[in-house]
């Protein structure tokens, strides 16, 4: 059994620390779905609604289902994993449960989420998702929880928002 470290406990201490870790996972897990699909022709292809991702019969490869807005199939398409950070993971904000993504009954794609292996991206969605302003929001959204942590340590006493522009600034 593998111990952590002990100067690497989930206290009070650092929860900053991890709520930031959790979020860059997050964002990394977002950007790398954007990223794989933008290799493929479903992304651009406006009569591909969703497409099931297989991640769980190799770990060497991804197999894609590409699927019409009334869950027939379209497309396949495979997409090679070289390094287990490239696997495409479900985010949230893609699967079509999370975005309530209206299924047909009884389609082809109904019967591949009954499968239960893999997930369905929703190409709305991810069409929709602006990889630059996630980051950026990814980047604040880290900031203040790291900042959370330093105020409680007192390395910071006090920091300014905005882009320092005298007048139009938060002071905190």
């Amino acid at each position: 059994m593998i111990h952590p470290h002990p100067g690497a406990s989930d206290s009070d201490e650092f929860k900053g620390f991890n709520e930031a870790r959790r979020i860059m996972w997050g964002h990394e897990a977002r950007a790398r779905v954007h990223e794989w699909f933008e290799l493929t022709t479903f992304f651009v292809d406006s009569d591909v609604a969703a497409v099931h991702v297989d991640n769980t019969t190799r770990a060497d490869r991804v197999f894609l289902v590409a699927f019409d807005g009334a869950g027939q199939q379209v497309g396949v398409d495979t997409l090679y994993i070289d390094e287990p950070d490239q696997r495409l993971d479900t985010t949230p904000e893609f699967d079509h449960a999370f975005t309530k993504m209206v299924v047909v009954p009884k389609s082809r794609l109904e019967q591949a989420i009954a499968c239960e292996n893999g997930w369905v991206v929703n190409l709305s969605a991810l069409r929709d998702y602006d990889l630059v302003a996630d980051r950026r929001a990814t980047q604040r959204a880290v900031f203040l929880a790291h900042l959370q942590d330093m105020m409680k340590t007192g390395d910071v006493r006090g920091f300014l928002f905005g882009r320092g522009e005298s007048g139009n600034s938060d002071a905190a």
